[in-house]
């Protein structure tokens, strides 16, 4: 638990505190992604957008803060993706978190009881479409959360997500 806690409060310390004050909208895009990597429960799985398109989807509407605009994302839950991973999502997940990676090398973290929908309001999914529309610049996958007022923890060309169990 000790080891969890320090390495929590390493990763948000050590994070560079100007690509946390970047601004979403200016930041460079990366390449488009194509595939998406999912570490838990001690296996790797890679999923293409055909595998995420065959879970249930949901549909969020939010506002972008950024770009003034109000959007509509479709997806997966992320806890569906995570279960479908091996990740024990039937668990409080109060003391995990997830760390979630853009082809850009920006990451973001999301505690488990932020992404749990017995816990909390909103929804996080990994999105495939926009406005019903698949994701083009954004790459295949684009990580939103319905809750965020402005899109910092929204990860464009998604790539990889880390799941990190309490010991």
């Amino acid at each position: 638990m000790k080891t969890l806690r320090l390495t929590l409060l390493s990763a948000l310390l050590l994070a560079p505190l100007a690509q946390a004050q970047m601004d979403h909208a200016s930041r460079p895009k990366g390449t488009p992604s194509t595939t998406l990597t999912v570490t838990a429960a001690g296996k790797t799985t890679t999923y293409s957008p055909a595998d995420l398109a065959a879970l249930p989807q949901k549909t969020v509407k939010v506002a972008n803060a950024h770009t003034h605009t109000d959007q509509t994302y479709t997806g997966p839950l992320l806890t569906d993706l995570l279960a479908k991973s091996g990740a024990d999502t039937g668990k409080p997940l109060l003391r995990t978190y997830i760390k979630a990676l853009g082809t850009d090398k920006y990451w973001v973290l999301y505690s488990g009881i932020e992404i749990d929908p017995a816990s909390h309001l909103g929804d996080t999914i990994v999105a495939l479409t926009l406005d019903g529309q698949p994701l083009t610049e954004n790459g295949a996958f684009q990580l939103v959360s319905s809750d965020d007022k402005k899109p910092q923890r929204w990860v464009r060309n998604l790539t990889a997500l880390t799941v990190v169990l309490p010991e």
